[in-house]
């Protein structure tokens, strides 16, 4: 099984892979365009890399309800669906950002760099935290 992770972001969008299933891998920060334009780059991503599931971050509320952003992640992943051949599923994302943010400021990134590639770590995390729970 092959899997690829989504953070959706307003601005960017953190992608993260699995090939193998056992590890994560992030795979890029992409910049976000208009939502059609979006949906058709990330099933091109489905397609290229034969992926089975696509794991979406679902952005929780602190105390675990269901909020605009989740509406919003829920939303896309409804257009994304007719357009790819995988299944859809959710892992919790919270904190993942802030748990990103934390591993590159201990390894000394500076936040002009850390904004670059934080929503693919974020990504990433979610991504094995769904791998580690199958």
């Amino acid at each position: 099984m092959k899997y690829l992770a989504i953070d959706l972001g307003d601005a960017r969008t953190g992608i993260a892979v699995s090939e193998s299933g056992i590890i994560a891998t992030g795979l890029e920060t992409y910049k976000r365009a208009q939502e059609d334009k979006d949906l058709q780059y990330i099933a091109d991503l489905v397609k290229a890399y034969k992926i089975d599931v696509v794991v979406f971050g679902l952005p929780l509320n602190m105390d675990g309800t269901e909020g605009e952003r989740v509406e919003k992640t829920k939303a896309f992943a409804d257009k994304l669906q007719p357009l790819i051949n995988a299944k859809i599923d959710y892992e919790d994302e919270r904190l993942t950002t802030v748990v990103a943010e934390e591993m590159l400021i201990e390894g000394g990134m500076r936040r002009d760099k850390r904004k670059k590639v934080i929503d693919k770590i974020a990504a990433t995390i979610i991504l094995q935290s769904y791998l580690d729970r199958r």
